[in-house]
């Protein structure tokens, strides 16, 4: 009998201890989707922040840059990055320096969250099936896989957040002389909807997703590869205990944004171009204040690049490239470091490789 007591009382510990550990498996299932619901918010927190304190920092640049690419080549404003600066200051004053800057705010700070976050989870799914198809469980990205990873975040973002690009782009030309001033943005989304119907909000979204390819992608893809060269190599006491600081991040995410805007302006061109394209009583600096000299209408991404090179030569596919290299730089730069920066302050744990 007493044999058999010891054993129900084992048999009744054992329960208790495969319940108590049930219990503690079940607990940490529940909390695992509110910690990853967390991260991911924390993430794009991150994202958006970076996105607006690096477009705010140059948005004289930004705005300065679409007016070049758009502007009437019968009747030039804007000549140069220095005169042009003055000029849009001699007409429209300070606040003619940050015009459009809200809307493209409120455009880039969900695209900027969503192309970051996007990127960290193409990685870690694309790192996934690398180390599952090379059967090495300690591989990591290459150069040409991050490339993809921060092309489809580029994609996805740009898509998600399009229509608030193509009437910032109109925002941001438009002077106190244009014949019809948008109001703002809901404004300006309500009356190309109602003048030119929804398909009217993606114009140039083709030359954009082509463009951003390579855009996206070799910022990331660049950024990246710098940043695991310079802690493996540790070249002129850049690093110390394996992380970065500040400046050589900023230098790094420097070297990423002239590399990708380089080769995408082109595209960015044509972009702008095809979103002024039907724009009813158009601002002044694309009509050409009226001189009988109305914008060449363009048709299609292919037409638009075959009449830009025709009537003002292939230079004009690099118009505004000089303001664009000089905000790119800082502004990938500041974006990049504000990214991981916030993200340290939240506490977020994104390590790709784990």
């Amino acid at each position: 009998m007493a044999s058999e007591d010891v054993k129900r009382s084992e048999s009744a510990v054992s329960t208790i201890v495969n319940l108590a550990e049930e219990a503690k498996i079940a607990s940490e299932g529940v909390k695992a989707p509110s910690h990853a619901l967390l991260s991911i918010c924390k993430s794009l927190v991150a994202g958006g922040v970076a996105g607006g304190v690096s477009r705010s920092a140059v948005a004289p640049l930004e705005r300065l840059k679409i007016l070049l690419q758009v502007q009437n080549p019968h009747s030039i404003k804007y000549n140069g990055t220095i005169q042009g600066l003055k000029y849009i200051w001699r007409t429209e004053g300070f606040r003619g320096m940050f015009k459009g800057n809200g809307t493209n705010c409120a455009r880039i700070i969900p695209n900027s969250a969503v192309k970051f976050f996007s990127y960290e989870e193409a990685s870690k799914g694309i790192l996934y099936l690398y180390r599952h198809q090379s059967g090495n469980d300690d591989a990591q990205l290459t150069p040409l896989l991050r490339l993809g990873a921060g092309a489809c975040a580029g994609i996805i973002a740009m898509s998600a957040t399009y229509p608030m690009d193509m009437v910032r782009g109109r925002l941001t030309v438009q002077t106190e002389k244009s014949p019809r001033q948008y109001r703002g943005i809901f404004h300006a989304l309500s009356t190309v909807l109602r003048e030119e119907g929804p398909r009217a909000l993606y114009k140039g979204w083709l030359p954009s997703v082509i463009g951003v390819v390579p855009y996206v992608g070799l910022n990331f893809a660049v950024y990246e590869s710098l940043k695991d060269w310079l802690i493996k190599r540790k070249p002129l006491g850049l690093v110390e205990d394996s992380e970065l600081g500040v400046t050589t991040r900023l230098a790094c995410g420097a070297a990423a944004g002239t590399i990708g805007q380089t080769v995408a302006y082109p595209l960015d061109v044509i972009r702008r171009r095809m979103q002024m394209v039907g724009w009813k009583d158009a601002a002044s600096v694309v009509t050409g204040d009226g001189k009988n000299k109305a914008p060449i209408e363009y048709n299609g991404m292919v037409d638009t690049f075959r009449k830009t090179v025709r009537y003002e030569g292939f230079g004009a596919l690099y118009k505004g490239l000089v303001p664009n290299s000089v905000k790119v730089v800082p502004s990938i730069a500041i974006a990049f470091v504000t990214y991981e920066l916030v993200k340290d302050v939240l506490g977020v744990e994104l390590r790709i490789s784990d």
